[in-house]
């Protein structure tokens, strides 16, 4: 993910003054981080008549990843783990291009979505009568979802809560402290496949009103809200824990191509956005682990059934915090007021 400054720095009401009280901002610091990851990302189709899902799911990989930030820039870049994701033969392979950018301003975080993922396999294996051998998952290698969308929230007590604190290491939070957020979101979601995504050998009977349909296409807008808190034990520990929850409109449709079939329908959209953060931090390093995961759930133009796409990213990080000499903090310094007073004019 990339964090850049902006000339949203600059605007007044998305300036802050921390209480140093309870944040230690620590911008002026090169914070250097590296850190482990997985990814999960799943297609689902459900029906209120049934309580078991359909659950197709990319086999993501699991990666290792070099990061900085300093003020308002940062980076981070992942690459796959050697010997171990030798998974293919069981789960399938996914090809997929996948940019996520979490950005942390003082008082707005927004999560920017580009995610491309090609080949699925039925993680839900009961739901169908000819599973396969219990050590091989069925496997869709012609299964094609994309998102492209956002979220975004306004964080009201942001003098004394951080979420950059948990989430980018740039801040160092001393005392418990929460806050209410409001937002919105709009995502656009595309699903094909050569065959139907409903398998004809599927246990339930009538699932999804036994729709044989390969396409899907999913617009949804929604404003969200929520609360977030983190708790600080003994000045260094802490856990946070952020839950927003969303309700709007999608369009929806989807396609039966081999037969030309269209069904579409305006209906009822919701969301979810959960973010979970536990460690140790300071002024000299941070060692935690982080979670977000993205629930955007659609009612479909069936009757009594959904579709959801869901991501979520766990990180464990380990991140220090490097003071610059005061020459070279003031060489930057007069850098970066260069570069503003060349914007400005």
């Amino acid at each position: 993910s990339i964090h850049v400054n902006s000339a949203a720095q600059n605007v007044r009401w998305l300036r802050t003054e921390n209480d140093t009280a309870y944040i230690v901002d620590l911008t002026n610091d090169l914070t250097i981080r590296t850190y482990l990851a997985n990814k999960t990302t799943r297609y689902v189709i459900g029906d209120y008549s049934f309580y078991r899902k359909l659950t197709y799911q990319a086999n993501d990989n699991y990666n290792i990843g070099l990061g900085f930030n300093y003020k308002y820039i940062g980076l981070n870049l992942g690459f796959k783990l050697p010997f171990v994701n030798e998974d293919t033969r069981r789960y399938g392979k996914t090809k997929f291009f996948d940019l996520q950018s979490f950005i942390y301003l003082r008082k707005v975080t927004i999560d920017l979505y580009c995610l491309s993922h090609h080949g699925y396999y039925l993680a839900s294996r009961s739901m169908i009568h000819t599973p396969g051998p219990s050590n091989i998952f069925p496997q869709r290698p012609d299964l094609h979802v994309t998102n492209i969308g956002l979220n975004a929230q306004y964080i009201f007590n942001d003098r004394k809560f951080s979420l950059r604190a948990a989430f980018l290491q740039n801040e160092f939070q001393k005392r418990s402290a929460g806050s209410f957020m409001v937002g919105a979101g709009f995502h656009h979601i595309t699903v094909r496949a050569d065959s139907a995504l409903v398998p004809e050998d599927i246990r339930r009977s009538g699932y999804f009103d036994t729709s044989a349909f390969n396409r899907s296409s999913i617009t949804s807008l929604a404003v969200n809200g929520g609360y977030a808190h983190t708790f600080v034990i003994k000045t260094h520990y802490f856990i946070t824990a952020a839950l927003i929850g969303g309700v709007g409109v999608n369009y929806s449709a989807i396609t039966t191509a081999f037969k030309h079939e269209t069904n579409d329908r305006l209906t009822l959209h919701l969301d979810a956005i959960t973010r979970l953060a536990a460690g140790y931090n300071s002024e000299n390093f941070f060692i935690g682990a982080q979670y977000i995961n993205f629930i955007n759930r659609n009612n479909s133009p069936v009757e009594n059934s959904w579709q959801e796409f869901q991501t979520g990213n766990l990180k464990l990080t380990f991140a220090m915090r490097l003071k610059f000499k005061t020459n070279t903090q003031n060489a930057i310094d007069k850098i970066e007021n260069n570069i503003k007073s060349g914007l400005r004019d």
